[in-house]
């Protein structure tokens, strides 16, 4: 799909993260070497501590992916246009959701991105810290993005649970890029759902979570993929 004057693009960053990541700024600048906008949301909202997936998804979509109103007369309405979604890790995983709901994305590419993320998550927690976050609600977690720890509140475990991935089951054009030795996130996370959806390329990297030696690697794909040359 080339870019049109209709087409826009968005960059999600990961969980405790923000656009000022390494990753959010490389891409941002890449793409606006190509006289594109790249549109990176603070996904925090100034609180993480009641940061949801849910939450995140109603943010995008009412920023970006809602038909606007052109004047008054209904039959007026403007098409938010072909959209393409970049999302690492958290991040990759709304924007899945993203195009399992929303008809105007066109295209995805997702970086390490979070399936499975509580299975993998929650087990390094361990049943003990589990059961004192759900009780006291809030538990400590590390943002890089602030470089401290946030309290996050129990509902962010909650209310995964209502997003089961077998039903992300739309047919949009996916491009995964998923790291060997990712121990945040395996890469059989990204292998198992890949396996059964055709219309999604998922490429193996020499690289871990982060992604930050393989860059200009995913780049060059990201630019094949959109057919930005």
């Amino acid at each position: 799909m080339k870019p049109s004057q209709n087409s826009s693009y968005i960059y999600l960053h990961g969980f405790a993260s923000s656009p000022d990541s390494l990753k959010a700024k490389y891409f941002c600048d890449r793409i606006s070497s190509l006289a594109i906008d790249l549109k990176t949301p603070d996904l925090n909202q100034n609180d993480f501590s009641h940061l949801t997936l849910t939450r995140q998804l109603h943010q995008i979509e009412t920023e970006f992916l809602q038909p606007q109103t052109l004047d008054f007369q209904a039959e007026n309405v403007k098409n938010p246009g072909e959209v393409t979604i970049i999302g690492s890790s958290f991040g990759g995983l709304t924007a899945a959701w993203l195009a399992q709901r929303q008809i105007s994305v066109k295209q995805i590419i997702l970086l390490a991105p979070a399936f499975d993320f509580l299975s993998h998550w929650l087990p390094v927690l361990g049943q003990q810290q589990l059961e004192k976050w759900q009780t006291e609600e809030y538990l400590p977690v590390y943002h890089y993005g602030e470089q401290r720890y946030l309290p996050l509140n129990y509902q962010f475990v909650a209310d995964m649970a209502e997003y089961p991935e077998q039903n992300l089951i739309r047919q949009v054009p996916t491009l995964i890029m998923h790291g060997l030795y990712d121990k945040i996130i395996p890469i059989q996370a990204s292998r198992n759902f890949a396996a059964n959806r055709p219309w999604v390329q998922l490429t193996e990297l020499e690289d871990d979570h982060s992604l930050g030696n393989v860059l200009a690697e995913i780049w060059e794909a990201i630019q094949k993929f959109c057919q930005f040359n």
